[in-house]
């Protein structure tokens, strides 16, 4: 970053909707602000067509050519393996190089995520990274971690979950004791599985954080914890529920108000007092704003971008990236985990792995 211009990399090739979309979003951003700039990864001869149709200046982009693209549908490992040259790692290797503060793509998750890890590496201490995101609440907003990047989960995998969703509530959402708690099936203590009464005693003991036990699924929503933990099974079905009932309610609203609109009176009052209103309102649980998560505990900020995204949605995910890069993000991020004295908790689930083996044998 200098001057205040953040660079930020991007996957123009990654997503169902992409090269179109992802080159129409740029362009956009570029015209609300001038604090950041671009380099375009992806096809020599699609790219620079979009370039020209949607008139981005060219002091504001550089544009690479890559020879491959990694697919939707294709194993992470496959995907890992031909990585060579396609326009997602090439983005990813600009922000190891510091050619760029931050990278974005609406692209393959799996891909994304080994892809980082080996390019990047991650935090010390940190053994998996996690997607992170904010999520509506009723007050405001709520993180919620892991989004999909890591399926199976261990007790210290959560637990190091819940320490970084701490440290991004602090300096997202600038809350100086967030309040976390882990999903589960039911708030008593003795429900859920094993896995979670595990991670609920390991956060119990750690008196730097603000545990406040078991939260169920409405209560994401409730504005009454900070960050949410879970595993990325469970955090990518209840993300993607959570858009699709918001979706189901915009359009169920639209559809009422253009059937209301027939009447004339009604119409007339619709227009003139209640849209602004409805719409204002609306905006607040619309997964256009909220799309852009980033994977956390990497050497580099990594943002990830809904595989389906539309331009609205990809003007979040960019706009998340360059605040983000602006923040210092992982800085602050490193010196939280720091306080939290991670390193006791690792050397300690050291010892208890090994004394179970022992006893296994």
């Amino acid at each position: 970053m200098q001057n205040g211009t953040v660079t930020i990399s991007v996957d123009a090739m990654g997503g169902v909707n992409a090269p179109d979309s992802v080159i129409k979003s740029i362009a956009q951003i570029c015209i609300q602000r001038s604090d950041a700039l671009f380099l375009i990864y992806g096809d020599k001869l699609k790219i620079p067509l979009l370039l020209r149709n949607y008139h981005i200046p060219h002091d504001r982009y550089q544009f690479i050519a890559t020879k491959k693209v990694i697919s939707d549908d294709a194993k992470p490992t496959n995907a890992l393996r031909d990585s060579v040259d396609t326009s997602m790692r090439s983005a990813i290797e600009a922000v190891r190089d510091s050619r760029a503060d931050a990278f974005v793509s609406c692209g393959n998750t799996g891909a994304m995520m080994m892809i980082s890890k080996m390019i990047l590496g991650c935090m010390k201490n940190i053994k998996r990274p996690a997607i992170v995101g904010c999520m509506p609440t009723q007050n405001g907003r709520c993180v919620m971690l892991d989004l999909g990047a890591n399926v199976d989960c261990t007790k210290m995998h959560l637990f190091q979950f819940a320490l970084m969703g701490d440290c991004f509530a602090k300096v997202i959402l600038n809350l100086p004791n967030p309040r976390i708690g882990i999903l589960n099936v039911g708030s008593e203590d003795i429900k859920g599985r094993i896995l979670e009464q595990q991670v609920a005693e390991m956060l119990r003991q750690e008196p730097n954080l603000n545990f406040i036990g078991y939260i169920e699924g409405g209560d994401i929503f409730s504005g009454n914890v900070d960050v949410v933990v879970t595993d990325g099974f469970v955090g990518n079905v209840a993300l993607k529920s959570a858009e699709g009932l918001a979706r189901l309610v915009l359009q169920l609203l639209k559809t009422s108000c253009r059937r209301t609109k027939r009447i004339s009176i009604l119409g007339y009052i619709y227009k003139f007092f209640i849209k602004n209103l409805i719409v204002q309102s609306l905006s607040h649980i619309d997964p256009s704003n909220h799309n852009g998560a980033m994977l956390i505990g990497l050497n580099g900020i990594i943002v990830k971008s809904h595989g389906n995204s539309r331009t609205a949605d990809i003007n979040n995910a960019l706009t998340v990236a360059i605040e983000l890069a602006k923040r210092d993000i992982n800085h602050q991020i490193i010196e939280e985990l720091n306080n939290a004295k991670i390193q006791d908790h690792i050397s300690i689930e050291k010892i208890v792995d090994k004394i179970s083996e022992y006893l296994h044998h």
